[in-house]
Order: structure tokens, then C-alpha cells, then sequence
């Protein structure tokens, strides 16, 4: 159990507007002001990431939210100068909240002489003295095993299923939830289940990386309004494409609900021109101005299911609690109505 009577949180630079969702969150619950602890992760001239606390957390259930996100690099840093400045201070113990955990893509090698990315960063983290991660949809769920200490990987499925009841509400018999790929059935079964919704599969066939040489839709999508479910969406080339082929087999309307927004390079671009009528994802990545922009990209929020887990950990409570409606639904109370 905590030393103290609060758990405290402290932020990087990649999300703050997440991080203080997630602390006013926590306000509200507690029925009391949580602020984000008084610190400073600055870059010398060098580019050298600096850490400065200047609260004291000896003793603390200490909380650094902080996705992994693009720059990666610069990112993966500051969570381990900032573990490491809070574990020289004697913090109680060390949770690592990140909402999109980068190089989960590098979970296997896939050739000679490549490397295991996302277990090299489960080492660091663990040296860097973090004693508990809390994540949301790993790209590979087998990534919690690369980890000797507790990890906790949330879902999105759950919130994306309350916002397609209330946006497609009426219309629920005409749903599709179409997976972009073999790789991705459990987790568009996973929300058709919760929506009550057939499945379809758009089958991929690459002839090298980053090329796909062939796309066939597997399932009846005739008059069917489509929804793409996925991990993440990065450059949106095969997102766009698949939208294109569900189009072409008969799909009334597509849409899309992907839980991480990378959204690198022509992304935005490719999406606002696409026969998408919607991509709904969550602020785990912060989002840029010309993601705010554009016209068919939704945000859900999901400070709600964070601040929740956060309290469930430090009351050590089960935190899997979270992926049943009964416990989720109140968390979203006044942002849907869906039954």
C-alpha cells in the first residue's frame, strides 16, 4: 500500500495535455485538486535531457505519464532521466503510464541479423528503476512478457464500443466491423462482439515492406456501413487503400477506430482525400494542428480510463475491471448515452 494519501503524477513533454486530462480526472474522483508535480525535462543546447523535481517525493506513489511517441527517441529519455531522478529522490514506487508504447512494432525479428527493439526498451525501462507499466492496445500483446515487472495494457475497444452506440445509434444493424488484416481478427472479434456486429477481413499481400501488391475483402459488405478497427495508423497508405476496396465490394459508408494516431508524414493528407467518412482515434498520441484540422478525424478521450486505472492501481485494485461496461459506462458519463 501507499505511504501517502494521494497518489502523485508527473509528466513528460510528449503528452501534457493527456497528462493534466488525466490529473483533473483524478480531481474529480478524489474530490480534491491533484496538480501535476512541480518539475522541469528540459534540452541543454546539446540536445541532453535535463530533470528537475522540485517537490519532495520521498515516499511517493510516483505516476509519469508519458507515450513513447514521435520524437521516439527523445521521448523514451525523458521517461528514463525523469525514473531516474525520482528514484535517486526515494520515491516509494515508480508506474510508468504510457499510453502508446513505441518500438512495439520491433516485438519479433523478422530477419537475420535484426534486432528485438521492443525488449531492449523493456530492459531500460526496468534498469532505469520503473516498477510497474501501464499501457493501452499493445501492438503485440506478447510485448508484456519482454517485462520481469507488472504490466497492465488497457483497451480501447471498450470506450471505441460506447462511441459507435451513440454516433451509429439507430443504425446499428447496418454495422461491419472489418479487420485490415489476418493479424488483426481477435481485435475487431473483440469489438463486434461488444456491439453485437458481424466481422469481415480485407486480406493484405505484400510483395515487400511498405508495398502491397494485392487487397481482398473477405465478408459481405454490401450496403454495410464499414468500421476498420486497428492498433495504429502511421502513414494511413493501407487504411486508405482498404477504404478504397470496401467501397468498391459494395460498403455503404467507412469509417475507421484506431487507438494510437501516429499520423507521420503524408497521413493527414492521404486521410482528408480518402473515402473514409470518419477515423476516430484517441489523444494517447497528442494530436498536431493539422490532425485538429481535419474534418474526418475524431478524438475520443481517454483521460477518463486512466485516471480509473491510476486510482486502481495505487488502491491495488483490479484494474481489469475496467473492460466491463458496468464499471466503464460511468466513467463517460455526459460524453455518451448509449444503452
Amino acid at each position: 500500500m501507499p505511504t501517502t494519501s494521494e497518489p502523485k503524477l508527473i509528466s513528460g513533454n510528449a503528452n501534457r495535455a493527456l497528462a493534466s486530462n488525466v490529473a483533473r480526472r483524478l480531481s474529480m474522483h478524489r474530490g480534491m485538486s491533484v496538480e501535476l508535480c512541480d518539475a522541469r525535462v528540459e534540452r541543454f543546447n546539446d540536445g541532453e535531457i535535463f530533470v528537475e523535481v522540485y517537490e519532495n517525493v520521498r515516499g511517493e506513489d510516483m505516476f509519469i505519464i508519458q507515450p513513447t511517441s514521435n520524437p521516439a527517441n527523445d521521448n523514451l529519455m525523458e521517461l528514463l532521466i525523469i525514473t531516474d531522478a525520482l528514484r535517486r529522490s526515494s520515491a516509494g514506487r515508480i508506474t510508468a503510464v504510457i499510453p502508446y508504447f513505441g518500438y512495439a512494432r520491433q516485438d519479433r525479428r523478422m530477419k537475420a541479423r535484426t534486432p528485438i527493439s521492443a525488449k531492449l526498451v523493456a530492459n531500460m525501462m526496468v534498469e532505469a528503476g520503473i516498477e510497474r507499466v501501464l499501457t493501452m492496445d499493445l501492438h503485440a500483446t506478447q510485448i508484456q512478457g519482454f517485462f520481469d515487472i507488472p504490466v497492465d495494457n488497457l483497451y480501447a475497444s471498450p470506450v471505441f464500443a460506447l462511441d459507435i452506440k451513440d454516433h451509429f445509434k439507430g443504425v446499428m444493424d447496418d454495422i461491419m466491423v472489418v479487420s485490415p488484416d489476418v493479424g488483426g481478427v481477435a481485435r475487431a472479434r473483440e469489438l463486434a462482439k461488444r456491439i453485437d456486429a458481424p466481422l469481415s477481413i480485407v486480406d493484405k499481400r505484400r510483395e515487400k515492406a511498405g508495398e502491397i501488391a494485392e487487397m481482398t475483402v473477405i465478408g459481405d459488405v454490401v450496403g454495410k456501413k464499414c468500421i476498420i478497427v486497428d492498433d495504429l495508423i502511421d502513414t494511413a497508405g493501407t487504411l486508405c487503400k482498404a477504404a478504397e476496396h470496401l467501397m468498391e465490394a459494395g460498403a455503404a459508408e467507412v469509417h475507421a477506430y484506431i487507438s494510437h494516431g501516429v499520423l507521420s508524414g503524408p497521413a493527414v493528407e492521404r486521410v482528408t482525400n480518402s473515402k473514409l467518412k470518419s477515423l476516430v482515434i484517441t489523444d494517447s498520441i497528442e494530436a498536431t494542428q493539422a490532425v485538429k484540422d481535419c474534418a474526418n478525424i475524431r478524438i475520443v478521450p481517454m483521460a477518463p480510463l486512466f485516471a480509473q486505472a491510476i486510482i486502481n492501481t495505487w488502491n491495488g485494485t483490479s484494474v481489469s475491471s475496467l473492460f466491463d461496461n458496468k464499471t466503464l459506462v460511468p466513467l463517460y458519463e455526459g460524453l455518451y448515452n448509449a444503452d
